[in-house]
């Protein structure tokens, strides 16, 4: 019986820590390395108010968001998706012209790009 409970003591202890586990691999850091990137980019185009360049390279940074995303796991995942809602708002507003609105979204992006990397 006791060695039931070891056993099962045991199964649980890796259970937890599977579940538990958080970061990012290594592939998932160079998605978000790239992501973070094309971020940066969007940010200074649309502070120059070229909105469709802004919209180009927040469609790369949130591609790499996106796929960063499938990798990841526990707090840097909230930050990654927190990230691709942002930039898909940055994208939004940016099509529409308006390129303030779609670099304050793009710059909440890089703020969550860099939180995942914590």
């Amino acid at each position: 019986m006791k060695k039931l409970a070891s056993v099962f003591a045991g199964l649980l202890l890796c259970a937890s820590t599977t579940v538990f586990a958080a970061g990012l691999s290594d592939k998932g850091v160079e998605h978000v390395n790239t992501a973070l990137e094309h971020a940066h980019a969007a940010v200074v185009h649309g502070k120059a108010g070229h909105a469709p360049i802004l919209v180009e390279h927040a469609k790369l940074a949130l591609n790499h968001t996106l796929s960063a995303s499938l990798v990841a796991k526990g707090v840097p995942k909230t930050h990654i998706d927190a990230a691709a809602d942002s930039l898909q708002k940055s994208i939004d507003e940016g099509e529409l012209g308006h390129a303030p609105a779609a670099t304050k979204a793009a710059e909440a992006g890089v703020e969550h790009l860099n939180a995942s990397k914590q």
